[in-house]
């Protein structure tokens, strides 16, 4: 039986759960591809997984290996994969239900890939789907933004936050976003209009008549946004669920947002950065050995972009 080294998680718990270790090498099933990988994104969602934040959502298969973002490259075909060849540079956000990309191989549907970005090699490939997928289903898909509209982004240099600031200025829209001060000079460059430190200024003391807020921090911060919506504008969460009755209270719509893969926007998003308009911000590179210290550092909330495991 062919082996691959993995990550894989043993309980639900703190990072002390995950063990590299030698595996089985998934096989591909009908429709799906084995693609090596040579790097994986790491994203909140896999410590929530991991500390047990979503088991009431779904339960996973212990034990698991986590990660939904990687770049690699085809090493099998399985049945009916038409258009793919071996030795394809692909990218994708796979299916959350099955094994994740913290691994050397991840068998995933080839409906679900896309060739990765021309312009960049795999590691900076790999931070790219599950944020930018997020970013763009939650400001296009259900925000419905449109040029010369107005629009907040919540933790704004975070993974998605980075994302959702250029594509909202490629669209064409004015651009504000709440971070530290620390990160206000990178995202002036990355084309955000206005910036509001959280540390010193309540955003809804200065903020108004938005068309879109893209919630990506719940709780307070959230509650606080409906007010800062013009009349008929949308909040956005890619947190669980808004409140409704809250927005009928200010007479704002709101949506929920739990990205999904999805193989023309990445091909969208390619396109976007080999012209230069979108490019993912990579805070740390780790080993794969290393995955329990990325989620340690994705976890603190304060990341500047993606971290990303290097495989090969």
């Amino acid at each position: 039986m062919a082996m691959m080294k993995a990550v894989r998680m043993y309980g639900y718990g703190g990072p002390e759960v995950l063990k590299l270790e030698d595996v089985p090498r998934p096989e591909p099933a009908d429709g799906d591809v084995l693609v090596k990988v040579h790097a994986a994104g790491v994203n909140p969602v896999d410590w929530k997984i991991r500390a047990g934040y979503l088991r009431a959502f779904r339960e996973f298969p212990l034990p698991f290996i986590l990660g939904w973002d990687f770049s690699g490259v085809i090493e099998r075909l399985g049945g009916g994969a038409n258009g793919w060849k071996l030795g394809d540079e692909v990218y994708a956000r796979p299916d959350l239900g099955r094994n994740g990309s913290y691994a050397e191989y991840i068998a995933v549907r080839a409906s679900e890939i896309q060739r990765k970005p021309k312009s960049l090699d795999h590691v900076q490939s790999a931070a790219i789907p599950l944020a930018a997928l997020t970013a763009w289903q939650a400001i296009f898909d259900a925000g419905n933004l449109e040029a010369g509209q107005k629009i907040l982004i919540h933790a704004a240099a975070g993974g998605v936050g980075t994302f959702a600031v250029q594509l909202a200025k490629w669209k064409g829209a004015y651009v504000i976003g709440t971070a530290s001060s620390r990160n206000h000079a990178f995202l002036r460059e990355l084309g955000a209009d206005e910036l509001i430190d959280y540390n010193t200024t309540r955003f809804e003391d200065v903020v108004k008549d938005v068309d879109v807020v893209l919630d990506a921090l719940a709780g307070d911060v959230r509650d606080r946004s409906y007010q800062v919506l013009k009349k008929g504008g949308i909040l956005v969460t890619i947190l669980g669920q808004a409140s409704e009755e809250q927005a009928k209270a200010h007479a704002v719509r709101t949506a929920g947002v739990f990205v999904q893969p999805n193989q023309a926007q990445l091909q969208e998003l390619a396109n976007l950065v080999d012209t230069g308009k979108v490019r993912p911000i990579i805070e740390a590179v780790l080993p794969l050995a290393e995955a329990a210290r990325a989620h340690a550092m994705n976890a603190t909330l304060h990341t500047r972009g993606k971290i990303v495991l290097r495989v090969v």
